[in-house]
């Protein structure tokens, strides 16, 4: 039992709808019945009105075919020029969708939206200029009669006789924020006619005796009010759902037409849509994509592709299924999507092949279950076109073989005479069945019948007595007729669906394989170039097309490779519609059909990413649905792999601001600190030097400390320095012979101040050998090493250095700084030689030495670490090496 309170996700996708209608354009039309009523008269009235209230009014197109009254309502409202199109030897002026997009009135008056633009105009229709501008948030004003709306195509033919050409998805009256009947009575209007306050005189007369009769006038006038009604409906039941009306039906209908490529399927689905919207029902167009698919022609591929894409612009959910069995998968389908009822085609073809086979309507009743069947009749005269023009082209590849078919018999005849004679007639009617399975595999159905009959003819006139005639001695031969005609045709009709399964699996295969290739491959890419290199190698490779793809904004080629797709001008303006709009276009599509490629755009969850290109050696392939869907997921893997590429970039590029964040507050609560305190002491020493009276005692004493502070100062820039240029790369190693005993004894020497009341202990042997080394930057290691064990470990503690020559496995030099302090901490053996990093016991400083050392080392080519000592012994150990590269020099000494 419900307690009232409103459900939160129809609340949510509440939001979302309203946001998104806040973001688009309001679409009103004025509604007629035919023309003439003056819908283009009340259009203008009340864009005159919104004028007089201070609204900014622009007509973007207006027919006013020569009517005053009419042509005065546009004095004084500012009118758009044409654009001017040249077609053929004929100047054509049409609506300039750009130069109203530039503009950006805050209302726009388009009258006819069913009118069907000149080409080389972006769309083909000028209902879907006003799709684009109601998208750029412009308001539009529009006109447009009964006869043009796309579901009513067929009833309009029905009752006035003529086919209307011109017409407007239902889904754009769907819309629609406001429609506005402009009605008026048959004989008004009909007296308007005959006063030419409509078209001409002659041209009245003849509108009057076909199109304008009253009998047709009062039919189309009631079609207006209903499908006005319709909507009127339709906004009613919205209304009750966001205010938590009571729902009328406890469940929703659903309706599903089957789509074929047979050209009545287009009444079909224009009868779905007239069901459903009389049910105010969801409605799925459905294609069952069956093995015996893949032998259609590119004719019936093509209206396939139509008929589907009909169904969309009515506002159906186009889904293409596969399946071995059409209607078992249709009906399957039905089920999952709990549709209530299910449209079809009346048959078409002769009631014998029902007995062969049963028909697709007989097995979709079969399998309804609880589902209601309706079915309606198609157009025949559209039937029998499409099977005439489909004829010549299929008759060669049927009497091929049919040929064959009739060929095989006389095969087998002449092998079971030359081996088996009359006497071993099982084993002729295994040779003939043999040469039936043949031919079903290689030509299907209807050559493997044909063969059948002709192997039990002439098995009859040549094997069976009397011989030589079609008349049967024995009756009990007709036994063998009947079951040799029956086997053979089960086993060519299961060879026939084996061979078709296997295509169909086949051709899946095909496409999974290509798709898991490509995202095999995608998976190791690293960069946003290489993922769109690889994405442009697979669908050109599948597809046998020349592809691009366009980066976002610029749309500029993101990589440029190989048989890449070149773009002209009119290419680029494609592509950039199909960015801005986020909708296929191109060939093949409704949107710039002219254009030699088509064109999809890449969204990922952050949105669109780019726009993919494709140029096929044969257009008419991508137009076939189950490739055109094989594209679209193509296209899908490859915004997901630019989109991980590209948020791996942006995570690299974070983490790399990140750390130099880290080094920059490291740096400065370093440095800060080291650079405050000796300037501290240096400043106090100095204005205390500055007062007169001052022991001289005193006053030394003030000067050491300046000059030790200094010295402090000095060398914290200086490793500042040194750091700099290791990681720059800038360190310039220059190697010479050197005795390793006087590089350590100069760095002795540097820090003797330092190392006052300690114990040295140095183990250098007599045979160490000559070392190719940088004496100011080795001495400035050891320094950095002998200060650094000065500062951690207590006062007169022992430090020691040690050498030692190491030739296995490499020719190098060993050196060693030991000292008896409290150690390094587990862990922190790889870290102390981090930038800024201090240990736990330190005791001031910049954590820069031990940074320096390592980079001064690996200049050399060798490596440095640290370790403890043994723990009876105490203390830490750094260590490292200098490899010993070529021959060192001969020295001969002199007497």
């Amino acid at each position: 039992m419900s307690d009232g309170r409103p459900d939160p996700d129809l609340l949510l996708q509440r939001v979302r709808d309203e946001e998104i209608r806040a973001r688009s354009g309001k679409l009103t039309i004025f509604f007629g019945a035919a023309p003439g009523v003056g819908k283009t008269y009340a259009m203008l009235e009340a864009a005159r009105a919104e004028h007089g209230q201070g609204r900014d009014v622009v007509i973007g197109i207006a027919e006013t075919h020569g009517r005053y009254d009419t042509a005065a309502l546009l004095l004084g409202l500012e009118i758009l020029p044409r654009r001017k199109i040249a077609h053929r030897t004929v100047n054509l002026e049409e609506f300039d969708l750009d130069l109203a997009l530039s503009r950006r009135p805050g209302l726009l008056l388009v009258d006819e939206l069913a009118h069907t633009n000149a080409e080389g105009s972006r769309h083909a229709k000028r209902w879907q200029d006003v799709v684009e501008l109601l998208d750029a948030g412009i308001d539009v004003f529009t006109t447009l009669n009964v006869q043009h709306v796309e579901s009513l195509k067929d009833v309009v033919a029905q009752i006035t006789h003529v086919l209307v050409k011109e017409t407007v998805p239902d889904s754009i009256l769907d819309r629609a924020d406001d429609i506005r009947v402009i009605d008026l009575p048959a004989d008004e209007l009909l007296e308007r006619m005959r006063e030419g306050k409509v078209y001409v005189p002659d041209q009245a007369r003849r509108a009057v005796s076909n199109f304008f009769r009253k009998g047709n006038l009062i039919a189309l006038r009631e079609l207006a009010l209903r499908r006005t009604a319709e909507r009127v409906d339709a906004q009613m039941q919205h209304y009750k759902r966001e205010h938590g009306i009571e729902r009328v039906w406890p469940v929703g209908e659903r309706v599903l037409v089957c789509v074929s490529p047979s050209p009545t399927s287009a009444r079909l689905v224009r009868g779905a849509r007239r069901l459903a919207s009389s049910l105010h029902a969801d409605w799925i167009a459905v294609y069952v994509e069956t093995p015996a698919s893949l032998r259609q022609s590119t004719e019936d591929n093509r209206r396939v592709a139509a008929n589907l894409q009909l169904a969309q612009q009515l506002g159906a959910e186009a889904v293409t299924i596969s399946g071995s069995n059409a209607a078992e998968a249709a009906m399957s389908y039905a089920h999952q999507r709990n549709v209530t009822r299910v449209v079809i085609g009346k048959p078409t073809h002769a009631r014998w092949r029902d007995r062969l086979k049963a028909s697709f309507l007989d097995e979709i009743v079969r399998h309804s279950g609880d589902v209601d069947v309706y079915v309606m009749s198609g157009d025949e005269s559209a039937m029998r076109r499409a099977r005439e023009e489909a004829q010549p082209a299929r008759a060669p590849r049927g009497m091929a073989g049919y040929v064959m078919g009739a060929g095989v018999a006389v095969v087998s005849t002449l092998i079971s005479w030359a081996f088996f004679r009359r006497e071993q007639l099982p084993d002729t009617v295994m040779v003939y069945l043999l040469g039936i399975v043949l031919v079903s595999m290689r030509y299907g159905y209807g050559p493997s019948l044909l063969a059948a009959v002709a192997s039990v003819v002439c098995f009859d006139f040549f094997f069976i007595p009397p011989y030589l005639t079609f008349a049967v001695g024995d009756l009990s031969h007709l036994v063998t007729f009947a079951v040799m005609f029956l086997v053979a045709g089960i086993i060519s009709r299961l060879t026939t669906r084996v061979r078709e399964q296997a295509q169909g699996a086949g051709e899946r295969e095909r496409r999974t394989a290509s798709l898991y290739a490509m995202s095999r491959e995608l998976a190791t890419a690293k960069t946003l170039e290489h993922v769109v290199s690889i994405g442009q190698r697979h669908i050109g490779d599948v597809f046998g097309a020349r592809v691009v793809v366009l980066r976002a904004g610029s749309l500029a080629p993101i990589v440029r490779e190989g048989a890449s797709l070149e773009l002209d001008d009119k290419e680029k303006g494609v592509a950039s519609w199909v960015w801005q709009n986020g909708q296929m276009a191109g060939a093949g599509t409704d949107t710039l059909p002219s254009a030699r490629g088509v064109y999809l755009p890449l969204r990922a969850s952050r949105g669109k990413l780019g726009v993919l290109g494709a140029l096929a050696t044969t257009p008419e392939s991508l137009i076939e649905p189950q490739r055109r869907q094989h594209l679209e997921a193509f296209g899908a893997q490859l915004a997901a792999a630019m989109e991980r590429a590209e948020l791996a970039e942006e995570a690299q590029h974070a983490r790399l601001q990140i750390e130099s964040e880290q080094l920059r507050n490291a740096l400065l609560s370093s440095v800060s600190h080291d650079l405050r305190t000796p300037l501290a002491v240096v400043t106090g020493a100095a204005s205390t030097l500055l007062e007169r009276n001052i022991a001289e005692g005193t006053r030394r004493e003030l000067t050491e400390t300046i000059l030790h502070e200094s010295d402090r100062l000095n060398r914290l820039v200086r490793n500042l320095l040194d750091v700099t240029r290791v990681e720059a790369g800038a360190l310039r190693v220059k190697k010479e012979w050197q005795p390793l005993e006087e590089v350590v004894g100069a760095a002795l020497h540097r820090v003797d101040a330092a190392l006052q009341g300690r114990e040295i202990i140095t183990d250098l042997p007599d045979d160490l050998p000559l070392v190719p080394l940088d004496s100011v930057l080795i001495e400035q290691v050891l320094v950095n090493l002998l200060e650094n064990a000065a500062k951690y470990t207590p006062a007169h503690a022992s430090i020691s250095i040690a050498a030692r020559a190491q030739h296995k496995p490499e020719n190098q030099v060993q050196v060693t700084v030991a000292d008896r302090g409290p150690g390094i901490a587990p862990g922190e053996e790889e870290r102390i030689f981090e930038k800024f990093y201090r240990a736990q016991e330190g005791r001031g400083g910049a954590g820069l030495g031990l940074t320096i050392c390592r980079g001064i080392v690996a200049a050399h080519g060798g490596r440095i670490w640290a370790e403890n000592r043994s723990t009876d012994e105490g203390g830490a150990m750094f260590h490292f090496t200098l490899p010993i590269e070529g021959e060192p020099p001969n020295l001969e000494l002199q007497p």
